[in-house]
């Protein structure tokens, strides 16, 4: 193994030039420090037209504001809520990708990468780090990139699979002992439980999950406590599934791929979590490639792939990534766990959420906002389930698909969205009956 010399941040991110593409490891394992650095060269006047390209990442991303307009360009892979505000005023943007496509943008050339910035584990005794929490494209990057930056930091855990890399890969080293970024379990309301309760009752014995962040997986999580032998293939968990894997609810023994063992791509949530996979055979974390393949998700039997939306039209059209014209999150991995449900024996797309917004606003709405985003077609659509029930689309014509989704609207909207169906279908619709 070549001998390890530390540098500065600042020192660290000169190598970087105008023009350069630069990728940033994902989520926790986000290297702030360098990030950090890297704006501060933007300050000097020394570079123009650096393009940064990452996930989701935590924390602030001082690259995508204003005051660096013609210096850095953050064309992200999705849009999180750190440079939200910037992608939809324009001074940042959005690369829409199946996120299983991620890492073939730098793979097949079509994305250069010039600097690979990443965070990894202490180098172990055989000379190998752990890119920790974060897999997904940045091991793509890793592997394209013409000189690689990593922040060594104890923090990182030691996480198995995919994440393991020689630390011979690394150009340039960085100490760093900061705490992981956590993200705090969410609470769910009375809404959210209902949700929870519904999508549950879906899950049979033996099922395959996949589910994400936030008050709605944590509440279907919590209702499963009386299952068995369910597995996990997943993009991303967090904390809610720890007392599941803890009790043996969660064994993976019913899986066909990884069988037994629990496959992600990246992290997200309390250092509870960091600790559970550090150095833990059960935790396989791998290339998005793999993780996000909906003919590997489809080797699972009963796969119940747990999404949400922002908006579903009376068709079953869902828009996931987009407020209208303004960009909100992202493709992410929806349809690579719709196309995988839908693949798997016994499989179960899912598309969970409140039926209404904070402000009072349906989110089953005749058709989309204009300028909104098909996420999940039509086609694709199965389960939706809203606080009101769960109803299954599939096989249905777009009548009864209306009277479907009318059902679990919020009956507030009733109404409204049984007259745009009249309007829209004629007198037959009237004597469908669901």
């Amino acid at each position: 193994m070549k001998p390890i010399k530390f540098v500065s941040a600042d020192e660290a991110v000169k190598v970087v030039k105008s023009g350069d593409h630069v990728h940033f490891s994902s989520v926790s394992a986000y290297p702030v420090i360098l990030g950090e650095a890297l704006a501060r060269r933007g300050d000097t006047g020394e570079l123009k037209d650096v393009r940064i390209h990452h996930l989701h990442t935590e924390g602030d991303a001082p690259y995508t504001h204003e005051k660096y307009n013609g210096v850095f360009f953050t064309q992200s892979f999705f849009v999180g809520a750190n440079v939200r505000k910037d992608t939809q005023s324009g001074w940042a943007d959005y690369i829409p990708v199946f996120l299983r496509e991620t890492q073939k943008l730098y793979r097949s050339g079509v994305l250069p990468c010039d600097v690979a910035m990443i965070q990894v584990s202490p180098v172990d005794k055989h000379g190998y780090v752990s890119l920790g929490t974060s897999v997904d494209a940045t091991l793509a990057a890793v592997e394209c990139a013409k000189t690689v930056i990593a922040v060594m930091n104890p923090n990182v855990p030691r996480a198995w699979g995919n994440s393991i890399i020689p630390a011979d890969v690394v150009d340039i080293w960085v100490e760093d002992d900061t705490p992981l970024t956590p993200a705090k379990p969410a609470e769910p309301n009375d809404v959210d439980l209902k949700i929870g309760e519904y999508v549950a009752e879906l899950v049979e014995d033996g099922a395959c999950l996949q589910m994400g962040i936030g008050a709605i997986p944590n509440a279907v999580l919590a209702r499963l406590g009386n299952h068995k032998n369910l597995g996990v293939h997943t993009e991303m968990f967090s904390d809610g599934l720890l007392p599941l894997i803890k009790s043996g609810v969660v064994n993976g023994l019913n899986k066909r791929y990884r069988r037994g063992r629990i496959v992600s791509t990246f992290l997200m949530g309390t250092k509870e979590l960091y600790d559970f996979i550090d150095d833990n055979p059960g935790i396989y974390m791998t290339d998005v490639k793999y993780s996000n393949d909906p003919q590997v998700i489809g080797k699972n039997p009963k796969v119940c792939a747990i999404n949400s939306a922002l908006q579903i039209d009376l068709t079953g059209q869902v828009c996931a990534d987009s407020i209208g014209t303004k960009f909100y999150s992202g493709v992410g991995g929806q349809i690579d766990f719709v196309d995988g449900a839908n693949l798997s024996e016994g499989g179960k797309a899912i598309i969970a959420m409140p039926s209404i917004t904070a402000k009072g606003i349906s989110k089953i709405s005749p058709t989309l906002t204009e300028g909104a985003g098909v996420v999940t077609t039509r086609n694709h659509i199965h389960y939706v389930v809203t606080e009101n029930g769960a109803v299954d689309l599939y096989g249905k014509s777009l009548q009864e698909r209306a009277k479907l989704l009318i059902k679990v609207a919020h009956p507030s909207a009733q109404e409204e969205l049984d007259r745009a169906a009249f309007e829209r279908f004629g007198p037959h619709y009237m004597a469908i009956n669901i």
